[in-house]
């Protein structure tokens, strides 16, 4: 499935350690000139996959991904590819695992202490190990050769998953995914509304929330939970999470989360969390609304159904990027890192699925975005946003490719 084709969108071509790569023009830094931004280059990595959803790389070079229906794979050094996880034709096979809407394998995160022999990995994955079935985080063993996986725990078993169609969408809906470790040292996890009402307003539940859990998935220290709720949980009042990513050292609030998450008919968001914040959606109880299943979610406008609803909930985490235009379903999210980036280190990139187009944040000390442009590549639904041990820019979208990004 790997290519090394040449790529050309523009004419002018790079020599790259995994092919030709095209060079491809560059929007400026907002307050910068063009002279200060990166110029482009992109590069297929991988081709033909099926569903690709995220990235993860091991301090040796291997690296991992998964696709929606399949399972997670690794592509070793040498460029082979083998399949670790998931269904038949994995090393380790999961026949609790099934693909139903938007759900299936989403994240892949590997332990912090991977280069000191802890070769664990972290997976969501959707499970009918148990009835009904639910969303869950298994942790994996990688083996010395990266070529299989061993002692599955699962260490969060009951992440709410939309076992059936409703009148607002269908079975496998809102699941959120993204499993990431923090600077802390904790693996934050994301979880969806399911398209249920009540679930992103309840603390005893672990959907449309944002988890903050140790290695063994019990409660992380300092999540501030309110009172009565479950420790696991970071934030909650989310709608649906798809992305997470840390502010880098240098900047300020460094190591502060910040989400990208999916709006309804309007306003995708970004927010940086507090521990034990609340995101404000609560599509339930709006007496002027018409909502089918009593999911209001898709019923109003900013006004009368807002993403984040200070009338309900005034202490709720202030967004720090609305997006209202065309073209939105926010997904991934990312901070570059590194002088290699020029003039946009530091900056916050995010994903438009139905925009097909990756936007540069640029934000103020409070983590307040001031500026917005689009990134010039290639338009595509993309699924992920990952810096690689190289520091270039991978990406995995609908069209079953991974790109290498690399700023020059």
């Amino acid at each position: 499935m790997s290519t090394l084709a040449s790529i050309t969108l523009s004419g002018a071509l790079l020599g790259a350690c995994l092919g030709l790569a095209a060079v491809l023009p560059a929007a400026s830094h907002a307050g910068a000139p063009a002279a200060d931004a990166p110029r482009l280059s992109r590069t297929v990595v991988m081709s033909g996959l099926q569903n690709p959803w995220d990235i993860a790389f091991t301090p040796d070079g291997v690296m991992l991904f998964t696709e929606k229906c399949r399972g997670l794979s690794a592509r070793l050094p040498d460029g082979k590819t083998v399949r670790l996880f998931g269904t038949a034709g994995s090393a380790l096979v999961a026949p609790d695992l099934f693909c139903q809407g938007q759900s299936g394998v989403h994240g892949i995160a590997v332990d912090p202490e991977f280069a000191k022999g802890k070769r664990d990995l972290y997976l969501f994955m959707a499970s009918r190990r148990s009835t009904p079935a639910t969303n869950r985080v298994v942790r994996l063993t990688l083996n010395a050769d990266s070529t299989g996986v061993s002692n599955r725990t699962d260490i969060v078993d009951d992440i709410a998953f939309k076992e059936s169609a409703n009148a607002v969408g269908s079975a496998g809906a809102h699941s959120g995914g993204m499993v990431r470790f923090g600077p802390d040292g904790f693996l934050y996890v994301t979880s969806g509304d399911n398209h249920n009402a009540t679930l992103p307003q309840d603390l005893k539940r672990l959907g449309g929330k944002v988890l903050r859990v140790n290695r063994d998935g019990s409660a992380a220290p300092g999540n501030n939970t309110p009172a009565g709720g479950d420790p696991r949980i970071f934030t909650y009042g989310h709608r649906n999470v798809q992305g997470i990513t840390f502010r880098p050292a240098g900047q300020p609030n460094a190591g502060q989360p910040f989400t990208g998450e999916h709006g309804p008919n309007h306003s995708d968001e970004v927010t940086a969390l507090v521990a034990g914040g609340n995101a404000g959606w609560d599509p339930q109880n709006r007496p002027r609304l018409r909502c089918p299943d009593d999911y209001c979610g898709y019923a109003g406008d900013p006004t009368t159904m807002p993403m984040t609803d200070t009338q309900r909930f005034p202490q709720a985490m202030p967004p720090s990027w609305v997006h209202n235009g065309s073209g939105r379903g926010m997904s991934a999210a990312l901070f570059l890192d590194g002088a290699q980036w020029k003039a946009w280190n530091g900056d916050l990139l995010v994903s438009l699925m139905r925009g097909q187009r990756i936007v540069r944040l640029d934000l103020d000390a409070r983590g307040m975005a001031v500026a917005d442009a689009t990134v010039d590549l290639p338009s595509t639904r993309t699924r992920t946003l990952v810096q690689g041990p190289d520091g270039n820019l991978y990406t995995a979208n609908d069209d079953g490719e991974i790109w290498r990004v690399a700023p020059n």
